[in-house]
C-alpha cells in the first residue's frame, strides 16, 4: 500500500486522499492474491512513475484463460487525470467480476474461453495532480506519430505550441510518453497472442449523452477497414439492449485530431495482420454540469459527477455495456469475419458517411 506523503499550502496531503482509486486497486490487487485459481485476477507493476520524492506504479490486471491463441477484451482508463470516473467505472467492474467468479457458473465458464485485460490508471501522476496532462504536461491521447489528414480544431486536435496549453502533444520527433508508449506496447503484445481483440477507453468530458467512438479521429472522409464489423458490434449491442442511450459514432463527427493513440494502434494492428477494434466510451459530462452548475467551480467539475448518488448511477449504468463487450469478445467467431461483410460495410457507409444522413443518429 502507498501512502506518499507531500506539501501542498502548508497541509500534508496523502496520496490516499488524492488517489483513492490507486489505494482502491491495489487493496482489490492484495484481496485477489491468495486465491489459487489460475482465472482470478493476476496483477502485475509494468513501471514506476517518479512523483515528487516517491513513485506511482500502473498496474495491469488480467482475469480468464491466460493461455495463448484466445480472444482477448482490452480495458482503459485514466489517460486524462481529470477524468476519474472512467477508471472508477473499470474498479467496478473488477471488483464485480472477482466477487461473482466464486460462485458465478456461467461467468467461468465465459473465462475458461477468454482473457480480460485492464489497465485501469494510465496516467496516475496526471490524477494526483488533477491535469488533464501527464507529469511532462503531455497530453498521452494527442502523442502518438499520427497526423490528421484535415484541418483540425485548434488547440483541442493537438498541437506543439506550448506545454502551458491544454491538448499539447510533446515536442516534434521526440519519443511517446512513457505513459503512451506502454499503453501501446502492451495492446500490441495482447493482439499478437490473441486471435481477436476488442479495446474499450474510458473517458469523459463531452457532451450531454454518452457516446462510443471508434477510429479514425484524423479523419472524416477515411474509414477504417473494418467499418464493417464496427457496425456489427453496434447492431448487436442495439438489439440486444434496446433501451439504452449511447450513441455509437466515428469519433470525428466532433472533431479531428492529431496524435490519437487509438488511431496509431489500429494501424499498427492492421499492419501486422492482428485485428483490434478500438473503442472509446466518452461519458456525457455536461448532463451532471447542467444538473449542478456550482460543481464548476471543482478542478473535477467538467469531467465528474461530483455528487455520490450521480457517481454511484453512472457505476452502474456501464455495467451492461461491459458485460456485452466481455460475452461479444467471447463469442466472435459468431460475428466477426476477417473478411469485411459487403452489406454491413454498406449500412455503415450509409449510416456514418453519408453526407444526407442525420449527424445526431444513435
Amino acid at each position: 500500500m502507498i501512502w506518499v506523503v507531500m506539501m501542498k499550502q502548508g497541509l500534508i496531503v496523502t496520496i490516499a486522499e488524492r488517489l483513492p482509486e490507486l489505494i482502491q486497486l491495489e487493496a482489490l490487487i492484495k484481496s485477489e492474491a491468495a486465491i489459487n485459481n489460475r482465472m482470478s485476477l493476476q496483477a502485475s507493476e509494468l513501471v514506476r512513475l517518479p512523483f515528487h520524492d516517491q513513485h506511482l506504479p500502473i498496474y495491469e490486471c488480467r482475469l480468464g484463460n491466460p493461455s495463448p491463441g484466445l480472444p482477448c477484451l482490452f480495458l482503459v482508463g485514466g489517460v486524462h487525470g481529470l477524468e476519474r470516473i472512467g477508471t472508477q467505472v473499470l474498479l467496478s467492474l473488477l471488483t464485480s467480476l472477482c466477487r461473482r467468479l466464486a460462485w458465478d457458473n456461467n461467468l467461468q465458464r465465459t473465462l475458461e474461453t477468454m482473457q480480460i485485460v485492464a489497465i485501469p490508471l494510465l496516467n496516475p501522476v496526471g490524477m494526483a495532480l488533477q491535469r488533464r496532462s501527464n507529469a511532462r504536461h503531455v497530453d498521452l491521447m494527442r502523442n502518438a506519430p499520427v497526423e490528421s489528414q484535415e484541418r483540425t480544431a485548434w488547440l483541442v486536435g493537438g498541437h506543439r505550441i506550448s506545454p502551458r496549453l491544454p491538448w499539447y502533444r510533446g515536442p516534434a520527433g521526440r519519443p511517446m510518453e512513457a505513459e503512451a508508449q506502454l499503453l501501446v506496447d502492451q495492446v500490441l503484445k495482447q493482439t499478437r497472442q490473441s486471435p481477436f481483440t476488442m479495446a474499450l477507453d474510458c473517458h469523459s468530458g463531452f457532451g450531454l449523452r454518452d457516446r462510443i467512438w471508434f477510429p479514425y479521429a484524423k479523419s472524416t472522409r477515411q474509414p477504417v477497414s473494418r467499418l464493417g464489423s464496427l457496425f456489427r458490434v453496434r447492431e448487436m449491442f442495439f438489439q440486444a439492449y434496446p433501451h439504452q442511450n449511447y450513441v455509437f459514432e466515428p469519433q470525428t463527427k466532433h472533431y479531428t485530431c492529431h496524435g490519437d493513440l487509438w488511431d496509431f494502434l489500429y494501424d499498427e494492428a492492421e499492419a501486422q495482420g492482428n485485428p483490434l477494434l478500438p473503442l472509446t466510451l466518452e461519458m456525457g459530462s455536461w448532463l451532471w454540469v447542467r444538473k449542478n452548475p456550482l460543481q464548476l467551480w471543482h478542478p473535477l467539475g467538467l469531467f465528474h459527477p461530483m455528487k455520490k448518488h450521480r457517481v454511484q448511477r453512472t457505476l452502474r449504468k456501464h455495467l451492461v455495456l461491459l458485460d456485452f463487450l466481455i460475452n461479444a469478445t467471447e463469442a466472435y467467431t459468431n460475428w466477426f469475419s476477417h473478411t469485411e461483410d459487403e452489406a454491413d460495410w454498406h449500412q455503415a457507409m450509409l449510416l456514418w458517411y453519408s453526407s444526407n444522413r442525420q449527424d445526431n443518429c444513435s
